[in-house]
């Protein structure tokens, strides 16, 4: 006796596959955002945006995991920032920031004394951002 249903009809459904791409990391359903690939000869971890074919020796991460990544010692990480993405603040406008508010919180009169930016310490030779340079104190 044959059946009635064709053999596709007979085929049970999967809910094993997902149109969407998850993130790779163990026991993470989260939707994937970025692609983080290894770059061996360089000992470099390349984090950018997400790639259009889920390739064999890439790795996607969902948003939380992208930014918390680190890399080996020694090795460095090189983030590709996604155009739609809204850009972070650089190290330098941090920096500058810092230097603003430290600049702001002090006194009135010690600014005056020491003519601004400069510090009052004789030990002083240079300054280049946060690093001072110092005069041997037998000198």
């Amino acid at each position: 006796m044959e059946s009635r249903r064709g053999p596709f009809k007979s085929a049970v459904p999967s809910n094993v596959v997902s149109p969407v791409r998850r993130c790779s990391r163990t026991a993470c359903g989260r939707p994937a955002v970025a692609t983080l690939t290894y770059v061996y000869a360089d000992s470099t971890a390349v984090l950018g945006p997400l790639a259009t074919y889920a390739e064999p020796h890439c790795y996607d991460l969902c948003a939380e995991h992208s930014e918390r990544l680190t890399a080996p010692r020694g090795w460095e990480v090189v983030r590709l920032l996604d155009s739609s993405a809204p850009a972070r603040p650089s190290g330098d406008d941090l920096e500058a920031l810092a230097n603003a508010v430290r600049e702001a919180a002090r006194p009135q009169e010690r600014r005056a004394q020491t003519g601004g930016a400069r510090g009052a310490d004789p030990m002083e030779v240079a300054r280049r951002g946060h690093l001072r340079v110092l005069r041997s104190p037998d000198n």
